[in-house]
């Protein structure tokens, strides 16, 4: 599977917004691994520590700081290295932080992402362009069903709707002017992914089950749990990122075809409990326990979805993807990470080796992706 990636992005300029983040960060670190020039376009790093400083990446790629609400600044970028393919992942991904900062929210989700694209609107050079959204775009009614990428927008919160208002821009510009059907005239195809909860080492941002986690073991304390009950689909970060660059491979080949929303959730067992999910992470570290902080009047209330699944359907029929790891694999990678950087260890070394090992063990399942992709059906 690592020599179908390289073929595809060694060589070729790639533009990740959002390089300082969590998702970014590896998603830049990979492709970089993959021979990739890439171009990363962000605010500085959203923590400290984080993905980006732990791994070098500053002195690795091309490292630009800006912010996607600027139109100019994403425009002179996309002008001066002609990316033949982008990754939009620049947010503000929190919905705790949404309450406190609305407008930095709607700004940022919203119109970065129309800058983005109107940005790639008059460039020669973009060819293909995935947007990064959430599965929090969704309308949700708190159903035991699946969402469908044909599913109404919606959002309680403000970083949810600013999530499914992104996907009505996303998908208005594709409708008016990158339109399937006229590839022959504008030369660009975009889509838009939404993937579950996601995962891995080097995420140290508030607010977050898994890095609150991780926060609490290190300093022995108690894991405080908002909301145990809550369902959601939960995922390694490197499954939902196989599933974008096989997008943007597909893309390349057959973009009138495959220009569209997609969903990257986690297998059905991948779909837990917030508590449950603490558990397993407590296994895989060896200790720790965890109470239960709904009830306690110190700690701010907001309203946060209870239920939350992913229908991966799409993905799996025409892309051949499906999650690489089980969700035991993935926690024991996490600490694993985690542990490797609390004892000093060389972190971009921890890093490729973890990438190898992911892509290992797609061969050894039969990734039925490389299948699609070599008989391009």
């Amino acid at each position: 599977m690592s020599e179908l990636l390289t073929s595809a992005f060694a060589d070729k300029v790639v533009l990740v917004t959002g390089h300082t983040g969590f998702k970014g960060g590896w998603l830049s670190f990979w492709l970089k691994e993959l021979g990739a020039r890439v171009v990363g376009f962000s605010l500085p790093p959203p923590t400290t520590p984080s993905f980006f400083l732990s791994n070098e990446l500053e002195n690795q790629i091309v490292h630009i700081v800006g912010d996607v609400r600027n139109f100019e600044e994403i425009k002179k970028v996309i002008e001066k290295y002609n990316p033949e393919y982008v990754f939009h992942l620049a947010a503000q991904s929190l919905v705790r932080r949404s309450y406190d900062a609305p407008l930095l929210t709607f700004d940022t989700n919203i119109m970065g992402t129309v800058n983005v694209l109107e940005a790639i609107r008059s460039s020669k050079s973009v060819k293909v362009c995935i947007c990064v959204t959430s599965d929090k775009c969704y309308e949700n009614k708190e159903w035991v069903y699946a969402y469908r990428e044909n599913d109404p927008m919606g959002g309680y919160d403000p970083y949810s709707a600013s999530k499914g208002a992104a996907e009505l821009v996303i998908a208005a510009y594709r409708q008016s002017f990158f339109n399937p059907k006229n590839f022959d005239e504008h030369g660009k195809s975009i889509s838009s992914v939404r993937a579950g909860n996601v995962f891995g080492g080097g995420d140290w941002a508030e607010d977050r089950i898994v890095p609150d986690c991780i926060r609490a073991l290190c300093s022995g304390k108690e894991i405080l749990v908002r909301n145990p009950n809550s369902i959601r689909p939960w995922q390694f970060v490197l499954d939902p990122l196989l599933g974008y660059l096989m997008l943007a491979i597909k893309m390349r080949e057959l973009p009138n075809e495959y220009a569209s929303a997609w969903n990257f959730g986690p297998s059905s067992n991948g779909n837990i409990r917030v508590c449950e999910l603490v558990n397993l992470i407590i296994k895989a570290w060896g200790s720790g326990s965890w109470v239960s902080s709904s009830k306690d009047i110190t700690t701010k209330t907001v309203h946060e979805s209870t239920y939350l699944k992913l229908d991966c359907t799409k993905a799996h029929n025409l892309l051949g993807w499906t999650p690489i790891y089980t969700l035991d694999e993935g926690i024991d990678a996490t600490v694993e990470w985690y542990r490797a950087y609390d004892k000093g260890r060389k972190m971009i070394e921890v890093s490729k080796k973890q990438i190898g090992e992911f892509t290992e063990k797609a061969k050894s399942r039969n990734f039925k992706g490389l299948l699609i992709h070599n008989n391009r059906y």
